[in-house]
């Protein structure tokens, strides 16, 4: 059996744990790729860990072209930035190339919806050069088929309300600066807030221009709608400060954000449905205080009424492993920018 070759783009926090599932899995990586001097031109057991060099060097990012020209790689993994804009120039970079990439951007799990100038623009040339591009990680399952699976146990549904809280601490400095963390509450109003108090007609030319700028939920509501067939009529969101009740330290932001400032935000987007389904869907993310926890819930009301409730759960594992589980499905796709809700399910993997 072929042994899948893997490039890894971005070798922060949760490419400790992607690279080392790829190799216990049975794939083989062969090169990082990073934009922080500090790591570049160092074995990747700087991040992975171990007792021994794995022989595999973390390039800088700007021999990407080169190297994936050389190395031919079956896959990049990306573990970068949040939005499609700030992880666009390398997925198009891997598809110039002819090289399947998966990206854990929250953004990228559905794009169309937010950015649809920027997910053409891939859709056309992973097409020409044979690759598939996709979004993928703690989404797919948890706020995806965990979702769907819940619904094919419902004979009417009336809404599909789903909430969810992660620690930003978890992800890096640009996750936890996406969601206001460490902003004063004017300062989340100027930067964070105004943009959603706009009109559907604004709204619409943003997402146009890209200028939007999508909460995770926004992407999640257009995947479900996609998976189950829905045809979206309206979709708004509002982002509301979290705000500190204590100090908190914040070791990702190597600061302390003081009682009332921003902690991080909470997100609401609601779709309507021509099918008459509503999707109330919230996101809270932000920086936790010691008795916090991750949280996932999500309720189909309807016929009859469902919850299911997750406590604790394993956010950055359980992100990091869908990205590698999907590694087989991305490289069967057919080419393009294509969401996971056109591969199917999202399996356990023995080997990729």
């Amino acid at each position: 059996m072929k042994q899948t070759k893997v490039v890894q783009i971005g070798c922060g926090k949760m490419s400790k744990y992607t690279m080392r599932y790829v190799m216990e899995k049975g794939g083989k990586v062969v090169a990082g790729f990073d934009i922080n001097k500090r790591r570049i031109g160092k074995d990747i057991k700087c991040v992975v860990g171990g007792k021994s060099e794995y022989g595999v060097l973390i390039y800088d990012v700007a021999e990407l072209e080169n190297k994936l020209k050389a190395l031919k790689p079956d896959v990049a993994i990306v573990t970068t930035m949040s939005l499609l804009k700030d992880v666009y120039d390398v997925l198009m970079i891997c598809a110039k190339c002819g090289v399947n990439a998966i990206t854990i951007c929250e953004e990228a799990f559905y794009p169309i919806n937010s950015s649809r100038k920027l997910t053409l623009a891939l859709d056309k040339v992973a097409k020409a050069n044979n690759c598939t591009i996709t979004g993928t990680g703690y989404q797919d399952v948890s706020w995806g088929s965990l979702v769907t699976a819940l619904t094919g146990t419902t004979h009417t549904i009336k809404k599909i309300k789903g909430k969810s809280s992660y620690n930003v601490e978890d992800y890096g400095i640009a996750l936890a600066e996406v969601h206001g963390a460490g902003l004063t509450p004017k300062q989340f109003e100027a930067d964070i807030a105004s943009a959603d108090n706009v009109s559907d007609e604004v709204r619409k030319q943003m997402i146009q221009k890209g200028e939007f700028l999508p909460s995770y939920m926004w992407n999640v509501n257009g995947w479900l709608c996609d998976y189950l067939g829905l045809t979206v009529v309206n979709q708004t969101q509002k982002c509301v400060p979290q705000k500190a009740k204590t100090d908190l330290n914040s070791s990702t932001l190597k600061m302390t954000i003081k009682k009332g400032n921003c902690a991080g935000m909470s997100a609401v987007v609601t779709t309507t449905t021509k099918e008459g389904i509503t999707l109330e869907t919230q996101c809270i993310g932000k920086v936790y205080a010691p008795d916090e926890f991750d949280c996932n819930e999500w309720t189909v009301e309807g016929e009859p009424t469902t919850t299911v409730v997750v406590n604790r759960p394993a956010t950055v594992e359980m992100t990091c492993a869908s990205a590698v589980n999907r590694i087989p499905d991305v490289i069967k796709a057919e080419p393009g920018f294509v969401p996971t809700c056109k591969m199917g399910v999202i399996t356990y993997k023995s080997k990729i």
